[in-house]
């Protein structure tokens, strides 16, 4: 099984834990197991399409998913995955 880091504005959907294990061979089976198991969070990782929200990026390992192939990304059992909300910033 995959792990799966969950950032803190997502952890009050996956039971406030910071990271969970999930079984797949893709990142888009992987997301729908996640959704499978915990529904509250689709809405927030995925667009009305089932499209990962623009600005959520995620990493398999330490490679963003669009220099990969997307959700078709391949995932083997020692894969990390990591949910990273974008971050905006004001003036400097």
């Amino acid at each position: 099984m995959a792990t799966i880091l969950i950032p803190t504005p997502l952890r009050r959907f996956t039971g406030n834990s910071p990271k969970v294990n999930i079984s797949g061979n893709l990142l888009s089976e992987i997301i729908a197991n996640l959704v499978y198991e915990f529904p509250e969070v689709q809405r927030h990782l995925l667009d009305t399409s089932g499209e990962v929200r623009p600005f959520l990026n995620i990493f398999v390992d330490q490679d963003d998913i669009r220099d990969l192939n997307h959700q078709n990304t391949p995932i083997t059992s020692a894969s990390v995955i990591s949910i990273v909300p974008a971050i905006a910033g004001g003036k400097i």
